[in-house]
């Protein structure tokens, strides 16, 4: 397959063990990677969407919401710039919920799977990276850390709230 861009080609992939798909966009002439695009879906397939280049920030949120809404102990998140998402198909089978002006859930109302979160005030899209599979998860740090019900061990920073960037205190907890 071709890119419109001169000079570039791209290579489509599907990865049959995941159900993932993506494409890479290479400079012909040297190579290297210009774009990259991973795509996901909700757990029926009812629900696809894309993302493009690179998140923002990758990590793990502690906070009781995100704890319910993921039923886990921990919710792995990857932020994107709200120009990199798109939905590819379904947009009429996306419910909405927010307990908050800070968080959008977003889910399937077909199969009821969790898809993204849009965070309106950031201008950023939250996409579980569960929903990701060609995703190489690098998680940086973790937030909401106050509130973990599972201590974690990794040696990334661990956020009281969010970093001061994103409107937090800024202040991390020992380990």
């Amino acid at each position: 397959e071709t890119d419109q861009s001169p000079g570039s080609f791209v290579i489509s992939y599907h990865v049959q063990q995941t159900g993932g798909s993506g494409k890479v966009v290479f400079n012909q002439r040297t190579g290297e990677i210009v774009m990259t695009q991973y795509q996901g879906s909700c757990f029926c397939g009812a629900v696809k969407f894309q993302v493009s280049g690179a998140p923002e920030a990758m990590g793990y949120c502690h906070c009781d919401s995100c704890r319910r809404w993921s039923a886990g102990p921990v919710n792995a998140f990857s932020l994107w710039p709200y120009d990199s998402f798109e939905v590819l198909a379904g947009a009429d089978q996306i419910g909405e919920f927010h307990l908050t002006e800070q968080s959008y859930r977003k889910w399937c109302k077909k199969c009821g799977g969790h898809v993204f979160t849009d965070h309106p005030a950031l201008n950023l899209m939250d996409v579980y990276v569960a929903n990701l599979p060609d995703l190489t998860f690098e998680p940086a740090v973790h937030v909401h850390y106050q509130e973990s019900v599972l201590p974690i061990r990794d040696g990334l920073p661990k956020m009281k709230d969010v970093p001061a960037e994103m409107g937090g205190s800024g202040d991390t907890l020992p380990e």
